[in-house]
């Protein structure tokens, strides 16, 4: 849909330059379409400028959900409000540094969450807690809330945001 958008735009766009250099420059093109130009010229040039206008960024609107991020198989997967939340503290926080298909994180410094293979929960927030490896390579407790031993949130409260980013990667990382 949006591949098809692009190129009609583009479409629109040559018919418009082929317009202006066969009608002998832009100032030939305006004197033309407003003296000598037929009625049913002047409605498809009002179309086009409106179709564009109003096509285009409906286009863009309605595909916004894929500019989430999300790709891979879990992509249309709904997880719990831990895993959403997540997954967004995920974005926030490190997906520039870490690549993680699951959350269209495509990051360059640090280790490539999808080769790692499957990854548990008190690992993830055992690397929040420490910083990576503990090598200094990651702020330590970059998401607050790790502990040396989950749960890290007293009985009764929510997950801490370091639990939840641990609940997301857990289940996403290496699938």
């Amino acid at each position: 849909m949006a591949t098809a958008a692009f190129v009609i735009a583009f479409l629109a766009l040559g018919a418009a330059v082929a317009f202006v250099a066969f009608s002998g420059g832009p100032s030939q093109a305006r004197e033309a379409y407003l003296t000598k130009g037929r009625r049913g010229f002047k409605i498809a040039i009002v179309i086009i400028y409106v179709g564009l206008g109003i096509a285009v960024p409906a286009l863009i609107l309605a595909s916004q959900h894929s500019a989430e991020g999300s790709s891979g198989t879990l992509a249309d997967e709904q997880g719990s409000h831990d895993f959403n939340e997540g997954k967004t503290l995920f974005r926030e926080n490190c997906w520039s540094c870490h690549t993680l298909k699951a959350a269209g994180a495509r990051g360059v410094t640090g280790p490539n969450l999808d080769e790692i293979g499957a990854v548990s929960t008190q690992r993830v927030v055992n690397a929040i807690l420490i910083g990576g490896t503990g090598q200094g390579r990651m702020p330590a407790n970059l998401v607050p809330g790790a502990c040396s031993k989950p749960p890290c949130h007293r009985p009764g409260q929510d997950p801490t945001e370091a639990e939840q980013v641990a609940t997301y990667v857990s289940q996403v990382a290496g699938k």
